[in-house]
């Protein structure tokens, strides 16, 4: 009996072309011919934030796609998104000398926001309120506002560039927005029940109620006060710097020089507080107990060692990282608030 000659199958019969035939500009169509899949399984394939291919299959397209030097057209997929995949952050603060752009405000912030986004195919682009919103904010996908500034002047601005918003700051003042933000009114709690657990009973809040956050942390403070029948005397700080904490503590000696606990609505205020208080011969924590907020490196080093609520500012920047993100992609977002803790240290 004769055997038949088998035909070879398609797959088998098929050649695949040189990359010097295909030429210096392989289309996807090329790639998804070599592979032989669709042009959208290889439109996916390449894209990082696509989950409808498995992985062995993205593995193989993009090792074809290096092969044949294809590049993915990121301005074309852009364009029929109709989206730039930009974030504009914005921070509200003038950088000064004393209050720098360094600090874990807006650093760490910063730090989570990039990490996030970043890896998600989205580019950064950082500003401040002082440009102004520039033509390449205004083509930004949505915005992160560092910031509600005084009065939330910051964030009614913004609001005007009509993008999907998301805003650090105080949770408790906008249920319009989507706002992250440290739990404020516990921070001011755990300062209060400190110094009443130390004997205290002559208080102050040292900080500028104009600003949300600064709000919540002095009615956490004094409400948890008020328990043990204390109130806290509040004089009000419109600078966030060393400078203005130490005039301010100055001030506040001449008419109360009877005060035996100072808590700050920021680090830099309490290490101002600090200066004045030990100028004025005062001992910390002797004769003063300080607790300042932020829980910063600067706070952590300095002399004595400041005690201060810890709020996580990468954690934050994640979180609005992803919250912009779900705007822009039309998801559901919510406000959130993340917690806050007192680290204890020589003050």
């Amino acid at each position: 009996m004769t055997s038949r000659s088998r035909k070879p199958s398609a797959a088998r019969s098929k050649r695949v072309p040189a990359p010097s035939e295909i030429g210096d500009n392989p289309t996807m169509a090329d790639l998804a011919g070599i592979a032989g899949v669709s042009a959208i399984t290889v439109s996916r394939a390449l894209r990082d934030d696509s989950p409808g291919v498995n992985a062995e299959t993205r593995r193989r397209i993009r090792e074809i796609a290096q092969q044949y030097g294809y590049a993915f057209n990121v301005s074309a997929r852009n364009l029929r998104l109709r989206r730039s995949m930009t974030v504009a952050v914005v921070v509200e603060m003038k950088p000064t000398v004393e209050r720098q752009m360094s600090g874990p405000y807006p650093l760490d912030l910063l730090g989570g926001i990039t990490q996030e986004l970043t890896s998600g195919g989205y580019s950064v682009l950082l500003t401040s309120l002082q440009g102004g919103a520039l033509p390449n904010v205004q083509a930004a996908d949505g915005v992160i506002l560092l910031g509600q500034g005084a009065h939330e002047d910051a964030m009614h601005e913004v609001q005007g560039w009509n993008r999907p918003m998301v805003v650090w700051g105080a949770v408790s003042r906008h249920e319009s927005q989507v706002v992250v933000g440290s739990d404020n009114r516990r921070g001011g709690a755990q300062a209060a029940e400190r110094f009443v657990a130390l004997g205290r009973s002559r208080p102050v809040f040292l900080g500028d109620p104009a600003h949300g956050e600064f709000v919540e942390r002095l009615q956490g403070f004094a409400e948890a006060l008020a328990r043990h029948g204390i109130v806290p005397l509040t004089p009000v700080v419109p600078s966030f710097t060393v400078g203005a904490g130490a005039e301010a503590v100055h001030a506040l000696l001449d008419a109360h020089p009877q005060i035996d606990a100072l808590f700050a609505a920021s680090d830099l205020l309490a290490i101002g507080a600090i200066r004045a208080l030990i100028e004025r011969g005062r001992r910390i924590p002797e004769d003063v107990s300080v607790i300042g907020y932020d829980d910063s490196p600067l706070g952590a080093t300095y002399v004595p060692p400041l005690s201060s609520v810890h709020q996580n500012f990468i954690d934050a920047g994640v979180l609005l990282a992803r919250k912009v993100r779900a705007l822009i992609e039309g998801e559901p977002a919510a406000s959130e608030t993340l917690p806050t803790h007192l680290v204890l240290r020589a003050t």
